[in-house]
């Protein structure tokens, strides 16, 4: 009687134990809706996330640890043929950065400079571009005089 309050117990919390999916390198989350789960990818957003699911015909209310290794493998597949995710893409990425610092244009100086690229200002804020604010030594304020 006490194996099968186990049983009970573990299919309840779901400790079945089953392989991670692996998909483009990422391990993705068991417990996570499936469409939620690949946006663990580094390039797979909500709506690249949704166009999968729709394509391949994967319902919206499925877990991960409820796809069979067929999906797992046209997921694995798909993702493949259409996008270019992780490694690919952040390679690309700097290479563009790269690129724009070796012609010496304004915004590869500003990528340079670690400065906000897109226009922001600079004067205030832009404190996560510029990093931890440094206090200038010697500077002091002058009274205010009458």
């Amino acid at each position: 009687m006490r194996w099968l309050w186990l049983i009970l117990l573990y299919k309840r919390h779901n400790f079945i134990t089953k392989t991670m999916a692996r998909i483009a390198g990422v391990n993705i989350p068991q417990n996570k809706l499936v469409h939620i789960g690949l946006t663990y990818i580094y390039g797979i957003g909500n709506k690249f996330s949704n166009e999968i699911c729709k394509s391949l015909e994967i319902p919206k209310s499925k877990r991960v640890n409820e796809l069979t290794d067929d999906q797992i493998l046209k997921i694995r597949e798909y993702i493949d043929q259409k996008f270019t995710v992780e490694g690919d893409l952040r390679r690309e990425n700097s290479l563009s950065i790269k690129r724009l610092i070796d012609l010496a244009t304004y915004r590869g100086s500003r990528h340079r400079k670690k400065l906000p690229v897109r226009g922001q200002r600079t004067r205030c804020n832009a404190r996560t571009r510029k990093g931890k604010a440094i206090a200038i030594a010697g500077k002091k304020l002058t009274p205010l005089k009458k």
